[in-house]
């Protein structure tokens, strides 16, 4: 049986973030459907991504999950976010996108459901993350969040996920007290 895409209310809107403020609110479906709360990643350090299976920076799974599972121990998580509204390089189904990253890149990390993370269709999270530190400009796009849920910037897709930029801007923020 195909995947349903979500229905419109199964994306909580998150409340609206002082200037600043934590943006990890409401609730998200996982790739399975099931609800997840954003604000159970408050006290960890979280890099939101927008993926796409059929993209030309899809390799990079790999390094995200590499950097995942270096880090996840010391506070540090990876949100997934497939979308298709980018440059429609995410054709498939929920079903089909959590096979294609477990058995192509073993992704482990909280992968979720297909979305919309542009424009006035935008899932409310990347609006907020949008209002923050802009738009995605391509999928790949890292928006890195501190403990509190906080938008501290946006790596576009060239910057791969062991960028030492990126890394050491992670290390610095997995060294700061919530």
């Amino acid at each position: 049986m195909p995947d349903a895409e979500p229905a419109a209310d199964a994306q909580e809107a998150p409340a609206p973030a002082e200037p600043g403020g934590s943006i990890l609110a409401g609730s998200q479906p996982l790739l399975n459907g099931e609800p997840q709360k954003l604000d159970e990643y408050r006290g960890d350090v979280v890099m939101v991504v927008n993926t796409a299976s059929e993209c030309g920076f899809t390799p990079q799974f790999e390094q995200l999950e590499d950097l995942y599972r270096e880090k996840r121990s010391d506070g540090f998580v990876i949100l997934g976010f497939p979308a298709d509204d980018v440059a429609g390089q995410e054709p498939r189904s929920d079903a089909e996108i959590a096979e294609f990253c477990e058995a192509n890149f073993g992704v482990s990390f909280p992968m979720f459901a297909k979305t919309n993370v542009i424009g006035e269709e935008a899932n409310p999270l990347f609006q907020a993350l949008t209002a923050e530190a802009g738009e995605p400009t391509w999928n790949f796009n890292k928006y890195l969040l501190d403990r509190d849920g906080n938008v501290i910037e946006r790596f576009d897709a060239s910057a791969a996920p062991d960028d030492p930029e990126l890394v050491g801007q992670i290390d610095s923020l997995l060294a700061e007290k919530s």
